[in-house]
């Protein structure tokens, strides 16, 4: 199962609350702690928004800005609006700048909404790769953020969150068309994740058809079709993959 920024936040909440709960940051008076707890206890995207948003506004010096503007984030990628999820990840980074969380999810926003033919393409992907080599540097140092939390499940969220940063940089290479180093990047990020996202081997896939390799591709979406419970979209886009490389294997075969 695809571990999102976004999800990883929603469904950790009660661990990180808990986190806070046993060291700084503290809340300063007992309505800031009621604000916070409404935010952990938000019970969909749009409710922790708005509960976010209120902490920030009624408390400003609260210590928890950092961790309410990456709620916000979160919550604005979970509802697909990418354009505010990249503003408040930058504010929230902006916030905290040794945050890997909000770097991950301005290397994969930025890297997804650059177009081939952007004048500023270079400049959107160079910070975005930036972003996401950033991240990983920053991935392997964090701390647990619960020292009760066991070191198995902390060390394979690590590798999840990784595993993103790979992509993001997988994404920049395909809209430069540098199909071999975005194959290479897929590929660490399968081999990384705990749990390898299915969209991913169809990403590997099409880039290693766009490098030539389509037997290579072949094999990733054999490697696919082993995986449980695959999305059915997931599903059609690794089938019309698989019949483009199986036309490009038969184009280079004939010649």
């Amino acid at each position: 199962m695809k571990r999102t920024i976004g999800s990883l936040v929603i469904l950790g909440i009660a661990a990180v609350g808990l986190a806070l709960a046993q060291k700084q940051p503290q809340p300063k008076s007992q309505g800031e702690l009621e604000a916070i707890q409404a935010m952990f206890g938000a019970p969909d995207a749009d409710a922790r928004i708005k509960a976010a948003e209120q902490l920030i506004v009624k408390y400003a010096d609260t210590e928890f800005k950092p961790l309410a503007l990456y709620f916000i984030a979160a919550s604005y990628e979970q509802k697909g609006d990418v354009e505010k999820m990249i503003v408040y990840a930058e504010r929230a980074l902006e916030a905290d700048p040794t945050d890997f969380k909000p770097m991950l999810m301005l290397a994969n926003g930025i890297a997804r909404r650059t177009r081939e033919f952007d004048l500023d393409r270079e400049e959107k992907l160079n910070r975005a790769e930036k972003m996401a080599k950033d991240a990983i540097v920053a991935i392997k140092a964090a701390p647990k953020p619960n020292p009760q939390l066991p070191d198995d499940q902390w060390d394979a969220a690590k590798r999840d969150y990784e595993a993103q940063a790979h992509e993001a940089i997988g994404v920049g290479m395909m809209v430069r068309k540098k199909y071999a180093e975005a194959a290479a990047a897929f590929a660490t990020s399968i081999g990384t994740a705990s749990a390898p996202d299915p969209a991913t081997f169809v990403r590997l896939a099409q880039a290693q058809t766009m490098a030539g390799k389509p037997d290579e591709a072949l094999a990733t979406l054999e490697k696919l079709n082993a995986l449980p419970e695959v999305h059915p979209q997931i599903k059609q886009a690794a089938q019309a993959e698989r019949v483009r490389a199986t036309q490009a294997k038969s184009g280079n075969a004939q010649q």
